[in-house]
């Protein structure tokens, strides 16, 4: 028997499979990465692993000091698994406005919740900001250190192992590469592995249509969780990307719920918002050209949401 040290050693090489049903005749092979696999249903496992690994390792973070985070839930999530196996207390700040199945984890895990109100539990840039400064505020605590994830590239290296697994699984037949924005830590980790084997690969952000401020509109609230702040994230680079496509939370959805139905895959509105921007590329590139996105996380954070609502009174 081969037992692994850690769940920690449980984090990555998750699966890589073509979608079948809902790809139109003339679009791109769409495949896409099974990041609900990992140990917290999530691919946010990666970088809190290398947030808090890099953190340790240049003294930042010791032994018995406090983490703490504002998130949406995945996020939190993750770090709260590497909190457990690690020995440290985690503070997270979130709010209503994300799933209960992702709160419910979170403090499953141990970590210890603030939640800030939000108009309408929507998400909008002044969430975002709110929960910022409470972070920042506990973060003035003596032993407490802030992963603060929107301005920290530690998280980016945490995404190389992805690219390197995606190039693999692949074959070397990527001739695009799409993924939604939060932080924007998973496209450039993916973005500079892909291109270190082929600069010619296309990438592509996503975005709420309702706040597609990467594009040029105006920030608004929209419900696809853990991407759209409202603002650019500091991590952002306009020059890596070649596009950037804006989706509605209804098509993201709308595709979640095609996705478990038609393919078998369980997943949220965000990794929906992904496949609906491959197939509006897949498009435009023919069916010779191959797309890698992913499926960021688990559908069952998202069972209380009005993706899986509505799929049942369907």
């Amino acid at each position: 028997m081969q037992a692994s040290g850690s769940v920690l050693e449980g984090i990555g090489n998750t699966p890589l499979v073509a979608l079948r049903k809902v790809v139109p005749p003339d679009c791109a092979r769409i495949v896409v990465k099974l990041e609900g696999q990992n140990p917290t249903g999530s691919m946010k496992d990666r970088m809190a692993q290398a947030m808090v690994a890099r953190a340790e390792a240049d003294g930042r973070l010791r032994p018995g000091d406090t983490i703490v985070e504002y998130t949406g839930g995945s996020t939190g999530a993750s770090l709260a698994l590497v909190c457990a196996a690690k020995g440290y207390r985690l503070r997270i700040v979130t709010s209503r406005a994300f799933s209960e199945e992702k709160l419910t984890q979170m403090a499953a895990f141990g970590a210890e919740l603030t939640l800030i109100e939000s108009e309408g539990n929507l998400i909008t840039k002044q969430l975002i900001s709110d929960m910022i400064a409470a972070a920042r505020e506990i973060s003035r605590q003596p032993r407490t250190y802030w992963t603060d994830q929107l301005n920290n590239a530690d998280s980016i290296a945490g995404y190389h192992p992805m690219g390197e697994e995606i190039w693999r699984q692949s074959d070397g037949k990527v001739d695009a590469f799409i993924q939604a924005i939060g932080t924007t830590a998973s496209l450039r980790g993916v973005a500079t592995v892909l291109r270190r084997h082929n600069p010619a690969v296309r990438i592509v952000a996503v975005e709420p249509a309702e706040s597609a401020v990467l594009s040029g509109g105006k920030p608004g609230a929209h419900k696809i969780e853990g991407i759209g702040i409202g603002y650019a994230p500091p991590m952002w680079d306009p020059h890596l990307v070649d596009e950037v496509i804006p989706v509605s939370t209804a098509e993201g959805e709308a595709m979640a719920r095609r996705l478990a139905r038609e393919e078998g895959l369980f997943t949220g509105t965000s990794s929906g918002a992904n496949v609906v921007a491959a197939i509006r590329l897949g498009r435009r590139l023919g069916p010779d050209a191959t797309i890698a996105t992913l499926l960021v996380d688990s559908g069952l954070k998202y069972l209380s949401t009005d993706v899986y609502r509505r799929a049942a009174r369907a």
